[in-house]
């Protein structure tokens, strides 16, 4: 027996999100169906607002409701640190942390020619054309240990030789193809100690 129209349009909408396969939007249509049209209301709406809301701040680069977003708004953090990271949930990781109190640059993406992502689709001419002033005296690359990661960290090195600035990198102390977001923050925070000077 197939099922309902109506359930397997909600499946096949739920996997479109990562790490969700058939099985596993199947339980969740599941569970939303006990819950009451109120609670499922409530939800709907705010996918609508999130997509509706979300911007991307103007100055580094992540999601924000504004259009600045918080860190580069407050005034309080050390404008001449600027931690470059793969994208926004990077910035939201490193924040748990409490450990870094500089600003960010969310590149959006990694270089991969393999998949058609080459330099000019990333966010770097605005760090280059924007972001780095005589204000600025670290660069800190915090991008995941991967071959990505390695070429984009590579091409950044290069690019940020004409500028009179610090560039380091964190220290991971992990295999290559692990991400920032799956590191415990007492390894992330020693990663920001141990932090290699690259140029």
């Amino acid at each position: 027996m197939a099922l309902p129209k109506s359930f397997q349009n909600l499946v096949n909408n739920l996997t479109i999100l990562p790490g969700v396969g058939e099985k596993t939007a199947e339980r969740y249509v599941y569970s939303l169906y006990e819950k009451d049209e109120d609670e499922i209301e409530i939800l709907a709406r705010s996918l609508l607002d999130f997509k509706k809301n979300i911007k991307i701040c103007k100055n580094c680069g992540c999601l924000s409701d504004e259009e600045i977003c918080e860190v580069c708004a407050d005034t309080s953090r050390d404008k001449s640190t600027i931690c470059i990271v793969e994208d926004s949930k990077n910035v939201f990781f490193i924040e748990k942390t409490g450990k870094y109190k500089g600003t960010y640059h969310v590149l959006n993406g990694l270089i991969s020619p393999i998949d058609g992502k080459n330099p000019e689709d990333l966010n770097i001419s605005n760090l280059i054309n924007k972001r780095i002033n005589t204000d600025v005296k670290e660069i800190i690359i915090a991008l995941n240990p991967s071959i990505e990661g390695e070429i984009t960290s590579q091409y950044l090195q290069k690019i940020l030789e004409k500028f009179d600035v610090k560039v380091s990198r964190l220290s991971y102390g992990l295999p290559m193809g692990t991400d920032i977001e799956y590191l415990d923050p007492i390894m992330i925070s020693k990663a920001w100690d141990d932090r290699k000077v690259i140029s």
